[in-house]
């Protein structure tokens, strides 16, 4: 399948998407503290996004799952599916959003440290953020791929800290997952050459352990293998003529 260079009318609908997911993250934060479960968490998101947006959840019922949003708590890497889970204090949850309006999707994720969070903790969640910064700054025309990936890796590892390799960020669109895949690993110079135009993600997953991971019996939710702490972020990117707009941030914001 070919990347889909976006038209200026599809780049402004693809603002308005990733706005409305920006406000969802933005809205749902007052709410995760110990005590609420996964599953209060999605449906708080879902009635805001359906009712309040107009817009539609774009993991509910994709490919099966089950629930609107994904909620990945402390070993859990991605796409772990909210349920009756209570937060406590010390957790860390990663909280991931898609919406979509107007046929065109918006798609970010943060982390949240739960009441008192270890050193370790914010650790790993500091340096994941770092890690996603690093390769949206790289964005531009002319930049491969492989450039970006290998910096994420970089920077990961000189933390002594690991980046998940079997799950990556996507090209985004009118589909939930197009063209280009976004390794956050990699060698300088190889991948795919960044033409303006180009919507992707960048989300990678760092964990405190090894990089190896498993998928649970649910056939959704990712963990590391060694049950060590696992943080992720995500932003939706546009390639404008001289670098990059990020598309899921709310006005005013900065990375």
């Amino acid at each position: 399948m070919a990347i889909h260079i976006k038209t200026a009318e599809e780049i402004e609908k693809m603002r308005t998407a990733g706005r409305l997911a920006a406000e969802v993250l933005e809205m749902i934060a007052p709410h995760v503290k110990p005590g609420i479960t996964t599953e209060e968490l999605d449906r708080i998101c879902h009635d805001y996004i359906v009712n309040e947006q107009a817009a539609i959840p774009a993991p509910l019922n994709y490919h099966g799952f089950p629930k609107s949003i994904c909620t990945s708590v402390n070993h859990q890497v991605c796409h772990g599916i909210p349920g009756k889970r209570a937060l406590k204090s010390g957790d860390i949850i990663n909280i991931d959003i898609t919406v979509i309006k107007d046929e065109f999707h918006g798609d970010t994720s943060r982390m949240f440290l739960v009441g008192e969070a270890s050193v370790m903790a914010k650790r790993i969640t500091r340096i994941s953020y770092e890690c996603m910064r690093i390769g949206i700054e790289m964005v531009k025309p002319g930049v491969h791929l492989g450039d970006i990936g290998y910096a994420i890796q970089r920077h990961a590892e000189s933390n002594n800290t690991s980046i998940v390799r079997e799950y990556c960020g996507h090209g985004i669109g009118r589909a939930f997952h197009e063209e280009p895949q976004v390794l956050h690993y990699g060698r300088p110079g190889t991948g795919i050459v960044l033409e303006a135009g180009m919507t992707f993600t960048i989300e990678p997953m760092v964990n405190v352990g090894k990089r190896h991971v498993k998928l649970l019996p649910d056939q959704w939710t990712v963990i590391t293998k060694d049950r060590s702490l696992s943080a992720q972020w995500e932003h939706t990117v546009l390639v404008t003529p001289t670098g990059f707009e990020v598309l899921t941030l709310l006005p005013g914001q900065t990375l």
